[in-house]
């Protein structure tokens, strides 16, 4: 294996150890919540959650861990892995994103939904009850997506699929 072809593996190696950091945090968190609460939330639970500040505390975790296991991936994983295939990661983000479908990691429509929501935690995060539960509500469903993508990234590393 060529020199550039050992980087190339380094930083996937580095970006998956990071991503799995993030989402078994994340899904650490979630658990806590779990023992108090049941998913999906709704405003009733999340203004006892609210009053609870060490529940508050592991939402915030899961809402923060949520929005670095999305950034990690979509500014660093999946670069890497096209680098780490040969594949030129020179061209913009939606092709990058169309030539991971291609390979069966990333269906591109999932991929915005996941983006479109990180986006609205970083411009319309707020106190309000029924938005934080329905935020909380989405992650809880995607982040099995998010980490079938990572297991989907850990095949094609590891040479099998």
């Amino acid at each position: 294996m060529g020199h550039q072809a050992l980087i190339y593996r380094q930083k996937l190696d580095d970006g998956l150890a990071e991503c799995r950091r993030h989402l078994s945090r994340l899904e650490t968190a979630f658990s806590m919540l779990q023992s108090r609460f049941v998913f999906p939330l709704d405003k009733r639970q999340m203004c006892k959650l609210r009053d609870d500040s060490q529940m508050l505390a592991y939402s915030d975790q899961c809402i923060y861990r949520f929005v670095k296991l999305q950034d990690t991936m979509g500014a660093k994983l999946f670069k890497s892995l096209l680098l780490y295939l040969g594949e030129n990661t020179d061209r913009p983000f939606l092709d990058i994103l169309n030539q991971l479908e291609k390979i069966d990691v990333v269906d591109v429509d999932e991929w915005f939904e996941i983006r479109d929501l990180r986006n609205e935690i970083a411009h319309n995060y707020a106190d309000d009850e029924g938005m934080v539960a329905d935020i909380l509500n989405t992650i809880f469903q995607l982040k099995g997506e998010l980490s079938e993508i990572l297991t989907q990234i850990e095949k094609l590393r590891n040479g099998s699929r």
